[in-house]
């Protein structure tokens, strides 16, 4: 079932004395999978797994053939919301395998509902059926639109009812199992720090170097920190600017929710703008609007910053560990350059001055028109090559516009990258497939109500088509 030498290396285990606990999943009534990543469990050896199989490794979590003997709650730190919390750590899930996929990468199967942990709090470490719904979604959207992000790998129904004060209750309980490539959080580095683990955070900086940042690599503890820090801030850069060109708004940008390297992680409220607007907030507790879409690149950048701190642990010089951010300004605005000429099928100029005039004119324009976020995406996918196709689009008369004009002469300046795309079915539809929270709204329905996953099921159907359709 797993591929020959898939299992010979758990490099976890190296550092589990200090970064995690050993825990048992919870004994769940009942298991029903909902959802199951048949593309990436054959990434990474588990195709031939049927529904028993899926149920016994990601419902009861008995340990695959050769991996971890035991799942690791993993402990850590983080500021939330600006304050620094000392009380974290996987309070609902815990770190399941370790698995390579068919490039050698790496990844970690980590969960979301699995249980109490000495981290939980008072929680009942349960995740909501709704909950996994809407992350199942999220991470499929996400990856449809080239954004770097954690995926859900499976959904299984466990047969709780279960009481929030956030939605009706008593509500359907579910585990969610998903596949990151690596769950090291910033706030694990800040926790060893805190408690004055020098030679522990050695190890942890050792380890993240090795098998995730070898370019960061150095026979000296604090180079290969300051080193290491720039590769991450290089990766939450690339991460920042796919966000922004997507539309995508996190909600709770805790540096405990940031992972090394420099993908969508741990999302609770999320959002994807229905219209551009730097203030819109995704989580209604976020009442200063701290994660508001527009200052997300500059929450980012803060979060480094306390990363930063907790590397002076290893010996490295304030200044060196400043120089090693400076690049996450640069990787951020060429990645929000090239993933917004990437969402709109179309080349850079290859001039930053430029290209970056043009960004600004366009999303200058998305903002003051109030156009559909989704829809300019899909109408001008192809620039020059689908000017026929945008005036057909539902909000065409938007284009036909004064204040559009030297925005639709820069786009129509632009030859498709590959125009081969344009005969896909997702481009003869008149509207693309997008997730704004009325949808969500309106998939879960039929499931509270009626048992009914079919639109669900349409939904994901209609997401892989657009990933397939853009990238594949």
């Amino acid at each position: 079932m797993l591929r020959e030498g898939m299992t010979d290396m758990l490099p976890i285990l190296a550092l589990a004395d200090f970064i995690a606990d050993p825990v048992e999943p919870a004994d769940f009534p009942q298991h029903q999978v909902r959802f199951w990543n048949d593309r990436w469990a054959g990434e990474v050896g588990l195709a031939d797994l049927d529904t028993d199989g899926q149920i016994a490794h990601f419902g009861r979590f008995d340990p695959l053939p050769g991996n971890l003997p035991q799942p690791l709650a993993l402990r850590y730190h983080g500021h939330q919301f600006g304050v620094y919390n000392p009380q974290l750590g996987d309070g609902r899930g815990f770190l399941f395998a370790q698995l390579r996929d068919r490039e050698g990468r790496l990844l970690d199967l980590g969960t979301k509902g699995s249980g109490q942990t000495p981290w939980s709090r008072q929680g009942d470490g349960r995740l909501t059926l709704k909950g996994g719904v809407r992350e199942v979604l999220a991470s499929s959207y996400l990856e449809a639109l080239g954004v770097n992000t954690s995926k859900s790998f499976a959904l299984i129904e466990t047969g709780e009812q279960l009481a929030r004060n956030d939605e009706p209750s008593p509500t359907r309980s579910a585990v969610l199992t998903r596949l990151s490539h690596s769950h090291i959080r910033f706030g694990s580095f800040q926790r060893l720090a805190y408690l004055e683990q020098g030679a522990d955070l050695a190890r942890l900086v050792d380890y993240c170097v090795d098998q995730f940042h070898p370019q960061a690599a150095d026979p000296d503890l604090a180079r290969r920190a300051c080193n290491l820090l720039e590769s991450i801030s290089v990766a939450t850069g690339r991460m920042i600017g796919q966000w922004m060109a997507a539309g995508f708004v996190h909600g709770v940008m805790n540096t405990d929710n940031f992972n090394i390297t420099g993908e969508t992680f741990d999302f609770g409220p999320w959002r994807f703008l229905p219209v551009s607007d730097p203030n819109f907030t995704a989580a209604y507790f976020d009442e200063q609007g701290l994660y508001r879409f527009g200052r997300q690149p500059v929450q980012g950048g803060w979060a480094l910053q306390q990363l930063a701190s907790a590397l002076l642990t290893t010996g490295a010089d304030a200044d060196d560990l400043a120089k090693a951010l400076a690049p996450y300004q640069l990787a951020y605005r060429d990645s929000f350059v090239a993933h917004t000429h990437a969402l709109l099928g179309i080349a850079p100029t290859g001039e930053a001055e430029d290209d970056v005039g043009f960004l600004q004119a366009f999303y200058a324009w998305m903002t003051e028109s109030e156009a559909a976020w989704p829809q300019v995406f899909h109408d001008w996918f192809g620039g020059s090559a689908s000017e026929a196709r945008a005036g057909a689009s539902p909000q065409a008369a938007l284009y036909d516009t004064e204040a559009f004009a030297p925005v639709k002469t820069q786009i129509l300046a632009r030859d498709p990258v590959q125009p081969g795309r344009l005969a896909h079915d997702i481009f003869q539809r008149p509207e693309p497939p997008s997730l704004l929270i009325d949808e969500v709204e309106a998939l879960w329905a039929p499931i509270a109500e009626a048992d009914d996953w079919s639109a669900l099921n349409e939904k994901l159907a209609d997401i892989e088509a657009l990933r397939i359709a853009r990238w594949d």
